[in-house]
């Protein structure tokens, strides 16, 4: 992606935000500056990597495959300095983008219509060789446990909200006509390194070809501490 391509996605999604009255914590308008010179105190946010994020999955195709989100807190299984067993995060997706199919070995979250249109949440069980299995899907949407059919989108409207369970596949795309959304994730801690099984193969940060300066860090980003 071109860094004009990341400034303008942040900015847009920043523009989202103020529009649902949701306040982002201090580090998250910090400019590449401030960076430099913010020290260890700061430690949590590089080694947790939270913060502003952007994944077009390796594909080089943001506009249809890919989304945009901030790590707002984190824990780290790997290591012992923190003990957070809790994540939460913001993602931003607009019509005509979607996130890939995938499930999590260990993770279980929460996904949460913050605003904006509909989003659709394809899910399936995984089987025994973590392929499709074609069962029944136990859906739990805000205290209302459901089965449905394998493949099913299911909708979930502003302020509406789905449990993603380990070793459920699950995608999700804006739903057409019903305009750009915001969504929530609450779960258990994230670790994008080791807990992601995509259906087909994928990366994860997108390759950066510098046409103008970064508006924001992204989270892989962040030069080390000022000792």
């Amino acid at each position: 992606m071109k860094r004009s391509e990341i400034n303008l996605a942040l900015k847009k999604m920043e523009a989202c935000i103020r529009e649902h009255h949701f306040e982002l914590p201090p580090f998250c308008s910090f400019t590449p500056e401030e960076w430099k010179e913010k020290g260890h105190e700061y430690d949590e946010i590089r080694d947790n990597m939270l913060g502003w994020d952007i994944t077009d999955y390796g594909l080089g195709n943001f506009k249809e495959v890919g989304f945009s989100l901030i790590t707002l807190r984190n824990g780290n299984l790997k290591n012992p300095k923190y003990t957070k067993t809790y994540a939460e995060k913001l993602l931003y997706l607009e019509e005509g983008q979607m996130a890939t199919m995938h499930f999590h070995w260990n993770k279980m979250e929460d996904i949460i219509n913050r605003g904006g249109g509909n989003v659709l949440i394809q899910v399936y069980n995984s089987d025994e060789n973590e392929g499709f299995a074609d069962t029944e899907v136990e859906v739990h949407k805000d205290g209302c446990a459901t089965k449905v059919p394998a493949g099913t989108k299911v909708r979930l409207r502003p302020g509406e909200s789905i449990t993603v369970y380990p070793y459920m596949y699950h995608d999700f795309h804006v739903e057409e006509g019903t305009g750009a959304v915001l969504l929530g994730e609450v779960s258990m801690c994230n670790d994008d390194e080791h807990d992601n099984r995509f259906y087909e193969p994928m990366g994860r940060f997108p390759e950066i070809q510098e046409d103008e300066p970064p508006y924001r860090l992204l989270c892989n980003e962040y030069p080390a501490a000022k000792d």
